[in-house]
């Protein structure tokens, strides 16, 4: 599978549904094997992707991820339609989280997701409306000569 022209995938992610969850970043971190990215991009995607597919099932109505692949980057874009975050300052704390304490029954919510993304991330980008929903777009560059 050649990315000469891009490939894109899009995934539809809804809330609540943890029978499915992570399924999209298992998608994206298999076809970036098939098309030969290195192993440690690959981790840095898998990690942010799955902890940002767990932010839509967890706090959102739904969502959709969109991955772009080229030669130079590859970008994904998760915004969902949820309740939206107040302090975004606040959510990017490590340990902050609102988790349900039916959430942390199931392991999660350790307020750790939005950090993990930053800290997997080239660029990081998250704007976010209360009472509509969040956007994420997570960068991670494939060329040798970082812009």
């Amino acid at each position: 599978m050649a990315v000469d022209a891009g490939l894109v995938q899009e995934f539809l992610i809804k809330g609540w549904d943890f029978s499915h969850a992570g399924e999209a970043s298992c998608e994206i971190k298999n076809t970036l094997k098939q098309i030969g990215i290195s192993a440690e991009i690959i981790r840095r995607v898998a990690i942010a992707a799955y902890e940002a597919e767990m932010n839509v099932v967890m706090y959102a109505h739904q969502g959709i991820m969109r991955c772009e692949i080229d030669p130079d980057q590859i970008k994904i874009t998760v915004e969902d339609q949820g309740p939206g975050i107040a302090d975004i300052d606040l959510a990017m704390q490590e340990g902050y989280s609102t988790a349900t304490p039916e959430m942390r029954e199931m392991g999660f919510g350790a307020g750790m997701g939005l950090p993990n993304i930053k800290r997997n991330t080239d660029i990081f980008e998250i704007t976010s409306i209360v009472g509509s929903g969040t956007k994420l777009t997570l960068v991670f560059r494939l060329s040798q000569n970082p812009q």
